[in-house]
């Protein structure tokens, strides 16, 4: 995927660029470059934009010089905001760009990316990812003329990893790889999540390295591969790794809470997180969603998760192989999927904005964080207050 013929910012050969450095958070406020804004005014004439454009327009990916061409267009007072110059260069995410193409007299080409021919593998991998994650053919675009594969989606492939590593490790302990869970030994690992041992807060996320077996390990890694790995590689692995980590805590403090005797094991409620927030996006996007067989996706995509949940309904409520301990929870799968169209569906909705940018996404931070401080609490007095009978600690 390195030979994407745009791998840098589109004009980084010229040597005017070459003085643009990609800028930080911590740099963003630094002054105009003198050789674009000698005024030091935050601006630059459309008519130095033009001639470095015309000038270097060998050099430019087609798609690239399209957005150039109709920034330059959409600003009549004959301005250029540096900032958006800058972004533009370097690849930044921004909401300028959009609107420059939304304003301006000039779109980009009428001809969709799906049509585009002579593609190589790479390249048709990256604009199968841009139809199956983004409704929109400007953001499809972007992403397509900016997309790197640097950093790679190391995330959900590192996470994907730990857990089968963890898997392999606990069968050949048990010498046992299916319904591990019955095991007499399985709940005594410190990874997993236990109602008498709730004070070890690690165990609230270590839970996800622990699964009931390979039934269970099979349908996750399936779910997290096919769904996790194409959307960290659009929104990167900070957003999806956000949503992957809070569907696993709200898994957790949710058995707590409304399944407080039973324990906790599997990545459910992180893959459920990313699942359901994608699938609610494709929904409240259908029209623009452009993914071949869309429909048959989610169909498969909601019979895998049916299947899965099912399993885990059918064991939970399945005679325990070491009574009094029930087996693990499926309440989990539930509080990834309150997580997705909550917090996920912000997250995969604004590729462009920044989330703190957007007044839905504090709506739901403060949710999210409220119900945290209420499971804290609940964990902290209600076990007490309700002199509950829990199972003997493994």
């Amino acid at each position: 995927m390195g030979e994407h013929p745009s791998p840098g910012p589109a004009v980084a050969a010229c040597a005017e660029a070459e003085r643009i450095e990609e800028l930080e958070p911590e740099a963003e406020e630094r002054p105009p470059a003198e050789d674009f804004d000698p005024g030091n005014t935050g601006f630059i004439s459309t008519g130095k934009f033009r001639s470095l454009l015309d000038s270097h327009s060998a050099k430019l990916d087609p798609h690239k010089r399209e957005v150039l061409l109709a920034l330059a267009d959409s600003h009549a007072n004959g301005q250029i905001c540096y900032q958006d110059f800058v972004n533009l260069m370097s690849n930044k995410r921004s909401n300028s760009f959009r609107q420059a193409i939304l304003q301006g007299n000039r779109r980009l080409c009428s001809k969709a990316l799906l049509e585009e021919k002579g593609l190589n593998l790479s390249q048709r991998l990256i604009r199968h990812v841009a139809y199956e994650t983004l409704p929109r053919e400007i953001d499809r675009k972007w992403y397509y003329d900016s997309y790197t594969c640097c950093p790679p989606p190391w995330f959900m492939i590192t996470v994907t990893l730990l857990e089968v590593a963890f898997f392999l490790y606990n069968g050949v302990s048990l010498g046992q790889f299916v319904l591990q869970v019955t095991h007499p030994r399985y709940l005594k690992n410190s990874l997993v999540y236990h109602p008498q041992l709730r004070a070890q807060a690690w165990r609230y996320l270590t839970y996800i390295f622990m699964h009931a077996g390979i039934e269970h390990l099979g349908l996750n890694v399936v779910l997290q591969l096919l769904v996790g790995v194409p959307l960290e590689m659009v929104h990167g692995a900070t957003r999806i790794g956000l949503v992957y980590v809070a569907g696993v805590v709200a898994g957790s403090l949710a058995v707590s809470v409304a399944d407080m005797t039973a324990p906790v094991v599997g990545s459910s409620g992180g893959v459920y997180a990313l699942v359901s927030a994608h699938l609610a996006n494709i929904v409240m996007n259908w029209s623009g969603m452009k993914c071949q067989f869309k429909l048959l996706r989610m169909a498969v995509a909601l019979i895998c998760m049916s299947m899965e949940f099912g399993r885990a309904v059918w064991l939970r409520f399945h005679p325990s192989a070491y009574p009094p301990c029930p087996h693990p929870s499926f309440v989990a799968h539930l509080g990834g999927v309150a997580v997705g169209i909550t917090l996920g569906v912000v997250v995969l909705r604004n590729y462009e904005q920044r989330l703190q940018d957007q007044s839905l996404w504090w709506i739901f931070v403060a949710m999210y964080t409220v119900f945290v401080l209420f499971a804290v609490f609940w964990n902290i007095f209600a076990y007490t207050l309700l002199d509950l009978k829990l199972p003997p600690p493994p």
